[in-house]
This record gives C-alpha cells, structure tokens and sequence, in this order.
C-alpha cells in the first residue's frame, strides 16, 4: 500500500478533470456520478489498506515521488543552507486517520449529492462533482503531504475549492459574497501559515515534518520565554484559525451556508475546518516545545466554544446552527490540543466528522422535504413524513450532547477530563459549552420534528430518496460505534486510539524510513518495523509507570463523566422543556432579556464591528486612493501628456519655420544664384576671350593705381 499511496489524491483529481473537461459538455447526470462516486469509492479502499497497514506496522513511512524545487541557496539560523522541495507523502497512523475520515465521509457526501443536486442543470450537475472531487483530492495531499510545501499546495487547494463550492449559486448575490468572504478571511489566516513556514525553515533548515520533529524535541522548552519556537507555533496557529474558523477569524464559516447543504456537510465534517486541527497534531512535538502558544491555543479555543455555543440557541435557520454547532466543536478540539491532549482532540475530529456529516445531510433532507425552507420557525411535526430522517438526526444530537454510549459522548468526556486535570478554569468554559450544545440541538429538533402546527410547505413533505437516506443511516450507524475505538480505561477498555496514534504525536523513538515509489522497501525494513514496535511499547510501559492510574483519579474520572452525561441530559430537558412543552416561554424570556437576546441574535455584533472598521475602512480606504490617483495621480499623467502636446507643437513649428525654413532658403538661393552664373554660360569661345582680357584689364588697372 506504501508504494501506491499518491494514488490516494489521484483518483479523486482524475474524476474533477474527466467531469471538468468532458462531464460539463456531454456527459449525462448519471455518468458524472458515477464517475465521481467511483473515484471516491477507489480512494476509499485505498485508505482502508494504509490504516489497516499503519495498525501492522507503527512507522512513518516517506514515500518519494520526485523531485520539485530545486535547491537554492538561502540562509538559516545555523548558516548557509539549501532550500528545496521534493513530492513526498507521508503515511503513518495520524495521516491514515484522516484519509479514512476524508474518503469515508466524502464518498457518503458525493453518493448523496447525486440525488440532492439532481435539480440542477446537467453542465451545473458536472461542475458540482467536478469541484467536490477536487476538494477531496486536495484535502488528501493536506494529509499526506511529508513537508509543509506540499502541505501549503493542498492548504491552498481546499481554499480555493472552498471559494468555488460555497459561492456554487454564484447567480446569489448572498451565495457570492459568502465565497468570496470564505477566500479572503482564509487569506489572513495563510498569510501566517506561510510566514510561520518560512520561519521554521529558517530555524531548523528543514521543512519536513520528521525531520522538524527530530530537531525540535531537541530544542530547550520556552516555559518562561516567547522565543524562536514559540514565534513558529503563534504563526501556523494563525493559519489554523483561519482554517478552523477559530476567534477573530471565523466570521466567514456561518455565511458558508449559503452553498449547498452536501458542501456544507463536506466543509464542516471532514475536509477544509478539520485542517486547522491537524495542523496542530501533525507538529505536536513542535508546539509541545511551546506552552505559552499552547496556553494561548487552549484559550481561544475555549471562548470560541463558548461563543459560538451561546449564538446559536437563538438562530432561526437550521443551517447556520448547525454552522455555529460546528465552530464550537472546533473549538473544543483546539482545547484540548491546548491543553496538551492531542490525541483527544484527534478523536473528537473523527467522532465530530460523523455526526456533525449526520446532522448536515439530515437538515439537507428537511430542507429537500421542505422545498428549500431553512427558517426552523416554518417546520414543525415532520417526524411522521420523514421518519428516517428524524431518527439519524436524533442519534446525532445525542451524539454531540454527549450522550453514553454514542461517539461524542467518548470524545467529550475525554476533552473534558484531560482539560480538568490541567485547568479548572477552561473546564467550566468547556462544560457550561456542553451544556449549551445539547440545549440548541434538541431546540432544533423539537422546531423540526415535533410541535402541532403543519409545516409551511408548498406541497406535503415526503421523505428523501434512498440514495440520501442511505448515508444518513451509514452515518448514523457510524456515529454510535466510532466511539467505542476510544473507550477509556476507566469503562474497562484501553482508549484504543490514543495508542494508534501516539507514534505520530508522540516523542517516540519509532523513526520513519524513505521508500522511493515504484521501488521495493529499502534492506532491513521488516526489521526496522520489529524494532519499533518493540521500542514503542517500551515507550508506553514507562508513560504507564511513569503516570499511573490511581484511584483517586478513577474517581474523578467516573465523577466527571456522570457530571458531562447529566449536563448534556439537562440540556436536553430543558429544551423539551421550553420548545415542546411550553413553547410559550422562550418568547416570554427573549421578551424579558430583549438585550441579551439581541445582543446573541446579531452574534455579538461582531460582524457589524468588523463591517465597520475593517470592511468599510477598506472601501474608504480605496475610496480616496481611486481619488488620489484621479486627481493626483492621473492628473499628473494628464498634465504630463498636455505638456509633452504642447511640446510637441513647439518642437514641429521649429522644425518647420526654422529648420525647413533654412533649408529652403538655403536652397533658393542656390536656385537663384545658378541662374545669374547660368546666363554667363553661352559657349561662344569670343565671349570667354573678352571676359579674360576684361578681367586681365581690370588686374593691371588695380595694379598700376595701387603702386
């Protein structure tokens, strides 16, 4: 599997060229399909194979592809060095993790698109697929990439891919300005990421990730000090952010709902917001080298959580709850990662992949049902015309609640006890989140499936087709078993995945190898394998010894967990409570705490500040500069142009006056003399002789009278 592993992105990238260059003329719905779901299914076979192989074998493997930019002389922190970059993926147990979660959801999303967008025109029909299967192929190179350039390259392509899938319905005014706002808040965000890898080059002379990792556990840690790693960590912390919609810059995630329901699913579950998190894990002994960065992290993420948690028990649209459901969960996982547990943070991405894949395709069936209505106050009882639907959807609200025995449950309670171990204060942020997040999903089930008023619909809502109920129910089916991979040792298991993935985040003494593609495995490489296995369970009995499991902490354990699980339950009651029960109450209170409410409805009115400070002052901005370069600017030109005119003119009439003048006066009076000298010409031999005796008569007259 090693060697074939760039096939990985090849497939998806062959199907968005196949459809983009052929699909959009001539061919029909169904082949742009099927070659779009194939290609995600190959790929997907494909990622079973490397998790499967990376499971046998706790190695990162390099695979070279070839060579890209050149060396060229630059200069690092330890001297004159070469930059360069060559094609290399990297294979290991995190890398796996997400292309299982890319492929797995992405094809479930694709095999849905194909009856959601059925609507759409045939050459519209290609160009969805053809920009869904590129993001997807994209978002693999992200992945795999074995360097940040690589990296950079997939980064890069999901926000473009990003800018094309939201902005879809670019005939939206709304749908266009969401992309176009989706494109330039990531830019700000990768401003950082790039400065943040020209500066890990310039101190460690490298840009691949092992190699980094290798030289960065070597470096002193900066508890006391911002310095040169710090500095690093701070910069692709700011392109993660950008990425994961984190505080200041996720401003642009809730418009990207403007884009259909499938790229919403694709862009909050599995692909592009998820990026920003395995920026973190993927240079986890980088930024453990950074506690004040991992400080900051963890406080971002925590009042992003909050935040996000806090607007969204007020918001009508079903969508953009669950869009600020998702910036939320985002910021749970970058607590965690702050706080050190990195692997739980990788757990809650893949749980979060699919129940909050689960949701987005659930609401998409609610708004296909609903001919396109989205504004939860216009549904209501349409658990009796879509059954499936309603109870996928119900299985993914417990699931974000947290509660037992479904996958969020596992994950969260896991964020919340390793943040409690480390920081009291962040653990009341995180747990009043979670009880906001069972509160506004179950609100938003009670508006959509339950209540006694028939949904405002312009034709009865009937359930969706089986190519969009399928994935519902997969998913779902997902959602309450993904969990169990991650069962702590409290509840009898062995947190599975922590162990899979310590050899990627962890200071472990398991080193990857370069394998040339098309090439058979270097000499020794069993061996090597052997070893590492042997060297990593070393590495585990001594964390065990060194931090073993006591009873208080047994203890403390179950107590948190049943204090998470009653959170998420009373979240749960009190939106039953408010929404079905008594639906007259929410009214009453948004009434009493108009100001409160107003202030959570416009979403802290932080995209007001932002409209008039930022967008505005840049309009302004370009405003006066139209205006400087209007009167100043071309006013110059202008003039410039009037005088070189003006010069001009006074440069032809001295030609013509007086250079042209003196030449022909020049000329006349060569005409005219010629003429007098002419007439002396008669050739009559007498008329000669008498001039010369004239002449010689005149000579001597002169001569005598002058002596």
């Amino acid at each position: 599997m090693t060697t074939f592993v760039w096939l990985l992105p090849f497939f998806p990238a062959a199907g968005a060229a196949i459809n983009g260059l052929f699909g959009i003329r001539w061919f029909s719905r169904g082949v742009t399909a099927a070659i779009a779901c194939v290609s995600m299914l190959v790929s997907l076979a494909l990622a079973i194979a490397g998790g499967v192989n990376a499971a046998r074998a706790p190695i990162a493997r390099e695979v070279f592809l070839g060579e890209w930019i050149p060396p060229i002389p630059a200069v690092t922190l330890k001297g004159a060095a070469a930059f360069h970059a060559s094609w290399v993926l990297l294979i290991d147990p995190l890398a796996a993790v997400m292309a299982l979660v890319v492929t797995g959801i992405g094809f479930l999303i694709h095999l849905y698109s194909t009856a959601y967008m059925r609507s759409e025109p045939r050459g519209s029909y290609a160009r969805f697929f053809c920009y869904l299967n590129l993001f997807c192929a994209f978002m693999l190179l992200l992945v795999l990439g074995g360097n940040f350039i690589v990296m950079f390259v997939g980064w890069e392509g999901v926000g473009l891919c990003s800018y094309l899938l939201i902005g879809f319905w670019y005939h939206k005014g709304s749908a266009a300005n969401a992309g176009r706002k989706a494109f330039i808040v990531n830019r700000i965000g990768d401003w950082g990421f790039l400065v943040g890898i020209m500066a890990a080059f310039f101190a460690f002379g490298t840009l691949d990730f092992q190699a980094v990792a290798a030289q960065a556990g070597r470096w002193p840690i900066e508890r006391a000090q911002f310095g040169g790693l710090s500095i690093i960590c701070l910069l692709l912390f700011v392109g993660a952010a950008g990425k994961s919609a984190q505080i200041p810059l996720y401003v642009w995630l809730p418009d990207a709902m403007e884009g259909p329901t499938p790229v919403s699913a694709l862009i909050h579950a599995a692909t592009m917001v998820t990026a920003g998190v395995y920026i973190v894990a993927r240079n986890a002994v980088l930024f453990s080298h950074a506690p004040l960065v991992l400080a900051i992290i963890a406080i971002v993420g925590a009042l992003t959580a909050l935040m996000a948690a806090s607007i969204a028990i007020v918001q009508t649209d079903i969508k953009r709850v669950l869009a600020y459901s998702t910036i939320s969960q985002l910021g749970l996982m970058f607590l965690a990662a702050g706080v050190g547990a990195v692997s739980a943070a990788v757990f809650h991405l893949v749980t979060h992949a699919f129940f909050k894949a689960l949701l987005f395709l659930g609401s998409g069936a609610v708004i296909h049902a609903m001919a396109g209505e989205q504004d939860l106050r216009r549904m209501g009882g349409l658990k009796r015309y879509l059954p499936v639907t309603f109870v996928t959807m119900v299985v993914g609200a417990l699931a974000i609640a947290g509660i037992p025995p479904l996958a969020g449950f596992f994950s969260k309670d896991e964020i919340l006890l390793q943040t409690f171990g480390r920081n009291r204060a962040l653990w009341v942020l995180a747990s009043i989140t979670s009880l906001l997040t069972a509160f506004y999903m179950f609100r938003l089930i009670a508006f959509t499936f339950y209540g006694t008023d028939e949904p405002s619909s312009p034709h009865p809502p009937h359930e969706a087709p089986g190519t969009m109920t399928v994935p519902l129910m997969i998913l779902a089916i997902g959602t309450i078993v993904v969990g169990f991979m991650g069962i702590p040792r409290t509840l009898g298991g062995a947190n599975a995945i922590e162990h899979f993935l310590a050899p990627s985040i962890a200071e472990t003494r398991a080193v990857a190898f370069l394998k040339v593609a098309g090439q058979p495995d270097p000499p020794g490489t069993q061996e090597m394998i052997a070893q590492a296995r042997e060297e990593l369970e070393r590495d585990r009995a001594a964390h065990r010894a060194a931090f073993p499991v006591s009873e208080a902490t047994e203890g403390r354990a179950w107590a948190l967990m049943l204090l998470s699980t009653l959170l998420g339950a009373t979240g749960m009651a009190a939106a039953w409570r408010f929404y079905v029960n008594h639906p007259e109450v929410p009214r009453r209170a948004a009434e009493r705490w108009s100001g409160v409410h107003a202030l959570l409805l416009n979403k802290y009115y932080v995209d007001d500040l932002y409209d008039a400070t930022i967008v505005r002052g840049t309009f302004g901005a370009a405003r006066e500069l139209w205006r400087v370069d209007l009167r100043l600017i071309d006013g110059f030109v202008n003039a410039w142009g009037v005088t070189t005119r003006v010069l001009a003119w006074m440069s032809h009439m001295i030609d013509k006056v007086g250079v042209d003048g003196a030449v022909n006066a020049a000329g006349w009076s060569a005409g005219e003399g010629s003429f007098l000298v002419r007439r002396g010409q008669t050739g009559l031999v007498q008329n000669y002789a008498l001039v010369i005796i004239l002449g010689l008569f005149g000579f001597l007259t002169v001569y005598l009278l002058a002596r």
